[in-house]
C-alpha cells in the first residue's frame, strides 16, 4: 500500500474544493475563487493553476498505487 505524503493529502483537499467550486458555479452561479481572490485576475489564475497541479498529482497517485498493487500480486 502506498503511504500518502502531505502533498498528496493537500492535493485531495484542493481537488475536492475545486469540484465544490464547480458545483456552486453550476447550481448557483457563485464562483468561490472569484470571491476569495477579490476579483484580482492574477490571484485567480494562480489558484486555478495550483488546483490543476493538485489534480495532476492525484492522477500520478493512481499509477503509483497501481504499480505497488501489481508488485504484490507477483
Amino acid at each position: 500500500m502506498y503511504k500518502l505524503n502531505i502533498f498528496d493529502k493537500i492535493s485531495f483537499v484542493l481537488v475536492i474544493l475545486g469540484a465544490f467550486n464547480w458545483g456552486l458555479i453550476g447550481l448557483l452561479n457563485i464562483n468561490l475563487v472569484t470571491l476569495l481572490s477579490f476579483k484580482i485576475p492574477l490571484i485567480q489564475r494562480i489558484i486555478y493553476i495550483i488546483i490543476f497541479i493538485s489534480a495532476l498529482n492525484l492522477i500520478s497517485l493512481l499509477f503509483k498505487c497501481d504499480s505497488n498493487f501489481s508488485k504484490k500480486l507477483n
